[in-house]
């Protein structure tokens, strides 16, 4: 599953240079190097308060990006000034440890500034600006951080400023993509009840008169976001279908931003190599239909939404006394409550099997969520008949061992840039090597539906590589993309759309999961041949999560002090 409703796209718009000074930036020391990325992600938390109050810092939860041209401009400029400035330093006679936070921290910069040269979201992605809406409110409702009134206030001044940043997103939206134009309009018409009853839940303290006015705020604010989609539907004809971003930039992002060893021709390859894999080990499965979820075949089906999230959250324990029992993974004292969650509606579009949110970088809360799309006996979903049938595989995924903990123990770190450093690939990989772990190890029986689900899971995984890649590089159409996803990764239409809208609107997101999932694998046997007779799947475990959400070719540095995949990816 992807995480929380965060698109790489929209970073462009949220990103703020730090202020330096003269003293911090005139030597290359390592010291030099801290003080700017300290000094960068706070004045980051500034410039991006939605996606600030998300991760849980709540100083500005009662504002909005300023997506304004000046304010875009000024960003990109700034990026690209830090970005330079990092990549021109000396490091030589720096200690390891320091020249891996040197490449980290340059690649957290490599997003946004390709983001301001190539991809433009402020002017092609009208979804920026209709999440911007959606997650202004419910970064402030997922957790209760603070009183009602509290909360109610900032949510007055978000809404109050909606209509001047919608009005804004209208002149910036230049060259508006088709696709992303029909998913932003298609969210925009989903939203309302997360404002007339989702937020309404913090409106219960407050005076007739002043509820009064709030309501007449949120309806302000819910009739600009109808506008707006109603204005983007008008223009919806003259829009391009779609525009890839091409080979050549889609290769600078796997080598500078995920630091991958691979281009592009080498990871469609990887992923036709995988889907080729499971898709055969799908039909050596004693009864292959075990791979299709069928809810018929389950004892108990859940009567209603709360049965059914009751019954989902509840099969947690199992996992836990397994990877206990079999002594696999350490689990710290700080890991706190994972629950199930309905997917709010306004998400659905781009997150068809619903999304992980997980304690922020700067969460005093240390519980995390998985939302699920809304429940129906009958329901066509793969990932509602898959939580039906056998929970187990998507919620060892979402929780523990997956992204709960392997997030939890990374905003943890002690290095602030390692504990910052979110690389898709590692965290998509891990949860999705821990699926298949479990399975190998035993967990699950063979033949089960538990096997077949897991199977399929991969096989639409390697799918998801082929679309992006395929997608991004402009060798396919979106429809393409549907079909492969159906008739090659086993979704159903509905499921196989909403994939495919995923891939099209965030690029480089679906690629991440088969990528790193072979990455994980590939340095679990180096590891092991290194460790010898002292090797214990424990051990790995607990080394690899130790490092944060860094590429697989930096652990490799930090495991087995080998830097040739990341000279690979680099190109030195």
């Amino acid at each position: 599953m992807r995480l929380a409703p965060w698109n790489p796209l929209f970073l462009l718009c949220t990103l703020s240079l730090c202020m330096l000074s003269p003293m911090a930036v005139a030597q290359d020391s390592p010291a030099a190097l801290r003080q700017m990325a300290h000094e960068y992600y706070e004045w980051q938390t500034r410039e991006r308060p939605v996606a600030t109050s998300d991760q849980g810092l709540h100083t500005w939860d009662d504002r909005l990006t300023d997506y304004s041209p000046a304010a875009v401009e000024r960003r990109s400029r700034h990026v690209h000034e830090l970005l330079e400035r990092v990549r021109a330093m000396k490091t030589e006679g720096w200690a390891k440890d320091d020249r891996i936070d040197r490449v980290l921290f340059q690649a957290q910069l490599e997003w946004p500034d390709f983001a301001a040269r190539v991809l433009r979201p402020d002017e092609t992605n009208p979804l920026t600006y209709v999440a911007e809406c959606s997650n202004a409110v419910f970064s402030l409702l997922k957790k209760d951080y603070a009183p009602h009134a509290q909360r109610a206030t900032a949510a007055l001044a978000r809404l109050r400023a909606m209509p001047a940043m919608l009005a804004t997103a209208k002149q910036n939206l230049t060259r508006p993509v088709r696709l992303y134009a029909q998913l932003a309009i298609e969210s925009a018409r989903s939203i309302d009840p997360l404002f007339t009853e989702s937020l309404m839940t913090l409106a219960d303290e407050m005076l007739p008169a002043e509820r009064s006015e709030w309501v007449r705020a949120r309806d302000t604010a819910l009739k600009a976001i109808h506008a707006f989609a109603d204005d983007l539907e008008r223009r919806l004809a003259g829009m391009p279908p779609f525009r890839p971003m091409g080979e050549e930039n889609y290769n600078y992002l796997l080598r500078h931003v995920y630091l991958l060893p691979l281009d592009a021709t080498q990871l469609a390859m990887l992923g036709e190599v995988e889907l080729a894999r499971y898709r055969g080990l799908e039909a050596l499965l004693p009864n292959p239909a075990m791979a299709n979820p069928d809810p018929s075949r389950s004892k108990e089906v859940p009567q209603n939404q709360e049965a059914f999230l009751k019954a989902y959250e509840s099969r947690e324990q199992e996992i836990l006394r397994f990877l206990n029992d079999q002594n696999l993974i350490t689990i710290p004292d700080y890991i706190g409550r994972f629950s199930i969650r309905q997917l709010p509606e306004a998400f659905k579009p781009t997150s068809p099997g619903g999304f992980m949110n997980p304690p922020g970088v700067y969460d005093a809360d240390n519980s995390g969520f998985f939302f699920i799309p809304t429940y129906s006996a009958d329901s066509p979903n793969f990932y509602i008949r898959a939580a039906i049938e056998e929970p187990r595989p998507i919620l060892g995924h979402e929780g523990i061992p997956g992204h709960f903990l392997q997030i939890s123990i990374a905003n943890h770190l002690s290095d602030e840039i390692r504990r910052h450093h979110d690389d898709n690939v590692f965290i998509e990989g891990w949860a999705l090597y821990t699926e298949e772990m479990l399975l190998r190890r035993g967990f699950y029986p063979p033949g089960s539906a538990a096997e077949g689900q897991i199977l399929r899971l991969s096989r639409y995984r390697a799918a998801r590589v082929g679309v992006d890649v395929n997608l991004h590089t402009g060798r396919w159409t979106f429809d393409q993309a549907v079909e492969y996803f159906m008739n090659a990764g086993g979704l159903d239409r509905e499921a196989a759309t909403g994939e495919a809208a995923g891939a099209a609107s965030e690029p480089t997101q679906k690629m991440t999961y088969l990528t790193g999932k072979f990455q994980i694998l590939r340095l679990l046997g180096r590891y092991r041949d290194h460790a010898g007779a002292r090797f214990t799947l424990k051990q790995f475990h607990d080394d690899l999560l130790h490092n944060g959400s860094l590429p697989l070719s930096i652990q490799s540095w930090l495991l087995l002090d080998d830097p040739s995949e990341l000279k690979t990816a680099v190109g030195e």
